[in-house]
């Protein structure tokens, strides 16, 4: 196995590379308005680091969000791409399950990452690779019952903190393709089935047309 894993979902633009038994590369910058930018020379840099090409690659898998729309669809178009030329299965996870995964933590937590527009993205976990709850978009404020005081990483937690009060600082902030790809390992070598590559949006996109909009034709 040559697994290539990358996400976008969040503000960090992250690839890696493993092998099926640990990782060979990883790659990890944050930026979250140059997703479509840095993706490729990620890729690229990585598999130089690693040492290997890309039509080595046997695997893909790419996180599908939930995040914002324009960041999200960079990773998501370039596994797909990827997959279709090298005739390789594209395999999706969800973001969140990567920062769940990259906390190690073995008691019940919260993740939530950065949704925007003052809101978050957010999941409940048993431990780091058991997802309770399917992932949500909330604001803060109506979340302050349920998560009080319970252990919580991410981006969205560590910008409402006084909402996330058991916050892990020292957790996972950003998504971590590293992370990613020894999960997405993980389930496949125990059989599990991922999720097909397709956008979690969770919302409508920011740019909408206007609900008042009149479409102008020449006589």
């Amino acid at each position: 196995m040559l697994l290539l894993a990358l996400d976008t979902a969040t503000p960090a633009v992250t690839v890696a590379l493993h092998d099926g038994t640990g990782i060979l590369a990883e790659s990890r910058q944050v930026d979250a308005r140059r997703h479509g930018e840095l993706l490729l020379p990620a890729v690229d840099g990585v598999l130089g680091e690693a040492g290997r090409k890309l039509d080595e690659v046997s695997e893909i898998v790419v996180g599908v969000g939930p995040g914002p729309y324009t960041g999200l669809r960079v990773g998501l178009v370039t596994a797909a791409t990827f997959g279709a030329v090298l005739d390789v299965p594209v395999h999706g996870l969800c973001t969140l399950d990567g920062l769940a995964y990259a906390s190690g933590l073995t008691e019940p937590f919260v993740v939530a990452t950065d949704a925007r527009r003052k809101e978050v993205y957010w999941a409940r976990y048993a431990d780091a690779r058991t997802r309770l709850t399917e992932p949500a978009v909330d604001r803060p404020a109506d979340l302050a019952d349920q998560v009080a005081g319970v252990p919580a990483v991410g981006a969205g937690a560590l910008l409402y903190d006084t909402v996330f009060t058991g916050v892990r600082r020292e957790g996972p902030e950003h998504q971590s393709a590293a992370a990613l790809a020894a999960l997405a390992a993980e389930k496949l070598a125990a059989g599990e089935e991922l999720l097909p590559p397709r956008p979690l949006y969770l919302r409508r996109p920011d740019a909408q047309v206007p609900a008042n909009y009149k479409v102008v034709t020449p006589k």
